[in-house]
This record gives structure tokens, C-alpha cells and sequence, in this order.
């Protein structure tokens, strides 16, 4: 099973983060989608950043979270 860590711009905190709103492995993100676990830690009252944001789209896409900021950031 693929970590949430082993994805690229996600690490070890990354993936501590994420357990906090259920998100465990891979497909969990997958499943939930990177918009909405953003909106969980949100609403769990944590102050995830637009950049982790950026990076959870990057790391389901397989692309760097520096190419969404750039360029994708207004469908965010």
C-alpha cells in the first residue's frame, strides 16, 4: 500500500495532518479528493495553507504543488 508520504510534495507531516480528518492512505485522498480533505482540516479548525492545498492536487496529479499555484490556482 502506497503511503501518503511516498507522494510527491506530501511528507510525514503532510500525512499526520491528514490522519486528523480520516484521510490514511492513498486512496482515502483519492477518494475524498483534495478540495474536500482541505475543507475537513478546515472545518476541524485547523489553518491548512493554500499552498498544502496546492500540494494535495499536485500529489493526486503527480505533478509539482510550485505547477498549481502557477498555474492552476484560480480552479482552486
Amino acid at each position: 500500500m502506497k503511503r501518503i508520504r511516498d507522494l510527491q510534495g506530501l511528507g510525514e507531516k503532510s500525512e499526520q495532518t491528514l490522519a486528523k480528518v480520516g484521510v490514511l492512505t492513498v486512496a482515502d485522498l483519492e477518494q475524498m479528493g483534495a478540495v474536500q480533505a482541505f475543507v475537513a482540516l478546515k472545518q476541524q479548525g485547523l489553518k491548512p495553507s493554500l499552498n498544502f492545498l496546492y500540494a494535495l492536487v499536485g500529489a493526486l496529479q503527480g505533478r509539482s504543488w510550485l505547477d498549481i499555484a502557477q498555474h492552476e490556482r484560480a480552479n482552486y
